[in-house]
């Protein structure tokens, strides 16, 4: 019984967080505009999302506790091109792409590097 509601809860964790940023995507589609949504709160929910993820990435936790995070990062960054786009700076997201990507990439390589290293 305490297994499948875990199970529940997780799944509907996923679906939910699924959905989470989709009004807010939707609504900046629609109104063809970024009028409202702060590009530094954004950026800085990301970084949250990306160091959480990476914490739980690390520390080897099963996926199902932090298999969300890269759901609404997906999602986020969905919305920070929208609103590079809609505020016609489109070239000045190539940095902030460039920097989540290549510290994702360091991230990883660095646990990967450290797992070698432990298993010789």
């Amino acid at each position: 019984m305490e297994a499948a509601l875990l199970s529940f809860c997780n799944w509907s964790t996923l679906a939910v967080c699924a959905a989470l940023k989709l009004p807010q995507i939707s609504a900046v589609l629609a109104a063809r505009s970024a009028r409202g949504i702060s590009l530094s709160s954004l950026l800085l929910e990301l970084a949250g999302f990306l160091v959480f993820l990476r914490y739980q990435c690390h520390y080897g936790y099963p996926p199902l506790t932090y298999l969300e995070c890269p759901i609404l990062i997906a999602q986020d960054v969905i919305l920070l091109l929208c609103v590079f786009h809609f505020n016609g700076n489109v070239k000045q997201a190539a940095p902030y792409i460039a920097v989540l990507v290549c510290s994702w990439f360091t991230l990883t390589l660095q646990k990967w590097i450290i797992d070698l290293a432990m298993q010789e």
